[in-house]
């Protein structure tokens, strides 16, 4: 099992990298919609999709 981790200890840290971007991802993402912000990051006064997104 040693060897195995140590023949692949590079592609483990990617893996785990983009495992932890991810989830930091994830988090804002939904903590932004908890608190009523949309996904664009941009007011919603502009955005000619803003009646069909919150009604």
């Amino acid at each position: 099992m040693g060897s195995w981790i140590s023949a692949n200890i590079g592609n483990i840290v990617v893996l785990t990298i983009l495992v932890v971007v991810v989830v930091l991802i994830l988090s804002k993402m939904i903590r932004d919609k908890k608190n009523g912000k949309s996904s664009c990051s941009c007011g919603c006064s502009g955005c000619p999709m803003k009646d069909k997104c919150h009604k």
